[in-house]
């Protein structure tokens, strides 16, 4: 498993009957999480006295309750910063366990001898961007959402990142992918973490285990002949690793692979020592990069 074992003011204190209990820098939240399946005792403090604390509903979706949070605050990860707060589907505008990959891009694009151009799709509020962007490469980031890319440029504003670094865009993914291939604009390195499931502006149906391998081969297309990386990352249950590995040998066989690394991703367990699984990634590096 990677885990994301970096962080100084986040972590998960505890996790049991279907939640977790997070810290957030000074602020502690409950959440609910379907991987923790076991019910353990609730020992630590803080489940007693939470900031706040999301309730799952038995029809689906759910709810904040409030206790004493703020309507936004703001915690870092070395010199990225990220603008917090709750909002719908349990959220906090922030996945903490993809930290791990952000250190892994930034070696990669400061370990190139050269200007590294990054394409980040389904981009969100922009973590992976700002990693990419401080360690020296340009970033097109590109989100479907108007408020996401909005909430991007205003993190990495406060994490003080030159802005010539970074092109935002709001447009569907896939279709910009296509665009750029037809115009020829190519990239070293294409990040991407595309939902499990959602629905396009005209009803359309986006579900990962259906796109996803074409997604891939787009990707592939819009690589330069000299590419450096591509990170795919996975939230979606039954895609396990190695169907992500699988289909990296698959769509890249033509290139000079380095390396193809698949596994599942996570964050430590305060309480307990232990590993509480994230998802699922897939880590391309290319020889020469």
């Amino acid at each position: 498993m990677i885990l994301s074992d970096g962080w100084k003011e986040y972590e998960v204190l505890d996790a049991s009957a279907g939640e977790k209990l997070e810290r957030w820098g000074e602020y502690v939240l409950v959440r609910p999480d379907p991987q923790v399946i076991w019910d353990t005792p609730k020992k630590h403090p803080g489940w007693n006295k939470p900031n706040a604390h999301y309730h799952r509903s038995s029809k689906g979706g759910g709810e904040w309750e409030f206790f004493s949070l703020p309507e936004e605050w703001s915690i870092s990860y070395g010199k990225l910063v990220f603008r917090l707060k709750p909002f719908s589907f349990k959220h906090t505008g922030l996945f903490p366990e993809q930290a791990a990959n952000w250190d892994w891009c930034a070696r990669q694009i400061r370990g190139a001898s050269r200007q590294i151009r990054v394409l980040n799709l389904f981009a969100y509020t922009g973590a992976a961007t700002m990693a990419c962007a401080e360690a020296g490469a340009k970033v097109t980031h590109v989100d479907a959402s108007k408020g996401m890319v909005q909430w991007a440029k205003e993190n990495a504003k406060a994490a003080g990142i030159p802005t010539e670094r970074f092109r935002y865009l709001v447009d569907d993914c896939v279709k910009f992918v296509e665009r750029e291939i037809r115009r020829g604009s190519r990239y070293e390195a294409v990040i991407m973490d595309p939902p499990s499931y959602g629905r396009g502006p005209k009803g359309e149906t986006w579900k990962m285990e259906e796109q996803v391998f074409r997604l891939l081969q787009l990707a592939e297309q819009v690589l330069s002949g000299e590419p450096l990386f591509l990170l795919i990352n996975s939230y979606t249950t039954g895609l396990q690793p190695a169907v992500l590995s699988y289909m990296a040998h698959t769509v890249f066989g033509r290139r000079k692979i380095a390396e193809i690394q698949a596994d599942e991703v996570g964050l430590r367990v305060s309480s307990t020592g232990l590993a509480l699984p994230c998802g699922a990634c897939c880590r391309v590096l290319f020889e020469g990069s």
